[in-house]
């Protein structure tokens, strides 16, 4: 199900009641750019997109959602095709972004809720989230997982390779950028949580407590596997001494 991002974005700009030119050059591209994009004949980078709704103070999460329903009118009267009330979503329901190199975002079930953007993210060989090769940021945090291909992750003078079941968490306000070096399309699940809340400063607040001393008996599988952690690094530690 594709997304006229242009259209939406367009809507948003208007209802500020922002000139196109103002727009433009807030967030760093020709005014002609961002009126091609706009009537969709281009599409915007992952960069550019990322620049432009935070400009317009509109998440990707409400302009996704909004098309969501727009285009269900013949589901049922719960809002939702195939009678599944939101728990299922099926893959042409999925509202899809593509943009201007090759990259595409399909946007996963969210359950209604808006604590993360869950998406399906596909870079084709020779795409990056910046086609003018700069490093974004953007004030969320990303968690990924690679389940096809080969994509390299830039942050700051850090080069990553990714593979196949390798995934990646890390603060995007960092200077960052992804690329696709490869001859065959790299496919991962992206959760991206905004910070609309004023906890959640840094991935270590997302991630389970950390306790030199594991409780016991463990309530849950992080439970369990931060005494596994813990233990290994005591054995180690045995080991060396």
């Amino acid at each position: 199900m594709h997304f006229a991002i242009g259209e939406e974005l367009r809507r948003v700009r208007l209802s500020r009641k922002l000139s196109l030119r103002n727009v433009a050059s807030a967030v760093g591209v020709s005014a002609s750019l961002l009126s091609q994009v706009e009537t969709g004949k281009t599409q915007p980078s992952v960069s550019t997109l990322y620049a432009l709704v935070n400009h317009l103070g509109v998440s990707l999460d409400g302009l996704m959602k909004g098309m969501h329903q727009a285009d269900t009118k013949t589901a049922d009267e719960s809002g939702y095709e195939d009678g599944h009330h939101g728990i299922v979503q099926r893959r042409s329901e999925n509202p899809l972004i593509e943009m201007e190199n090759g990259v595409v975002w399909e946007r996963l079930a969210d359950g209604g809720r808006d604590d993360a953007d869950p998406l399906m993210v596909t870079y084709e060989p020779g795409s990056s989230s910046s086609v003018e090769g700069k490093m974004m940021r953007h004030d969320a945090l990303e968690y990924g997982l690679i389940i096809e291909g080969t994509l390299t992750l830039r942050i700051e003078n850090e080069v990553h390779e990714i593979y196949p079941g390798d995934s990646f968490s890390f603060d995007a306000n960092r200077l960052h950028m992804f690329e696709n070096n490869s001859a065959k399309p790299a496919r991962g699940i992206w959760f991206v949580i905004g910070r609309k809340h004023g906890e959640n400063l840094d991935l270590s607040n997302l991630g389970p407590a950390k306790s030199a001393t594991p409780s016991l008996p463990a309530k849950s599988a992080v439970d369990v596997l931060n005494a596994m952690g813990d233990a290994k690094t005591r054995k180690l530690k045995d080991q060396a001494s």
